[in-house]
C-alpha cells in the first residue's frame, strides 16, 4: 500500500530541504512547522538515527477548500 509520494533529489540534505522549500513556494504553499527527527530522538530517546526532517507544509486556499468540504480533515492539517 502506498501511501506517500516521493522523489529523489541530487544535493546535500540541507540543499535538498532548500529545493523542496523553494519548490513548494513556487506552488503556493508556505512552512509553517520543521521538526528534525533525529534531533528529537537523540534528545528524548537517546538513539542515532539518520537524518529526518519532517515539513509541515500549507497552502491556505486549499486548506480552506478541504476543510469546507470535510472539516474533520484539520486532522490531518500542519494550518493549526
Amino acid at each position: 500500500m502506498n501511501y506517500y509520494f516521493n522523489k529523489t533529489i541530487e544535493g546535500t540534505f540541507e540543499d535538498v530541504i532548500d529545493k523542496v522549500t523553494q519548490g513548494l513556494k513556487h506552488e503556493g504553499f508556505g512552512i509553517l512547522t520543521e521538526i528534525d527527527v533525529k534531533e528529537i530522538l537523540k534528545k528524548k530517546l537517546d538513539v542515532t538515527f539518520k537524518k529526518y526532517r519532517i515539513l509541515g507544509a500549507c497552502n491556505p486556499p486549499f486548506a480552506h477548500k478541504a476543510l469546507q468540504a470535510e472539516d474533520k480533515i484539520g486532522t490531518m492539517l500542519p494550518c493549526t
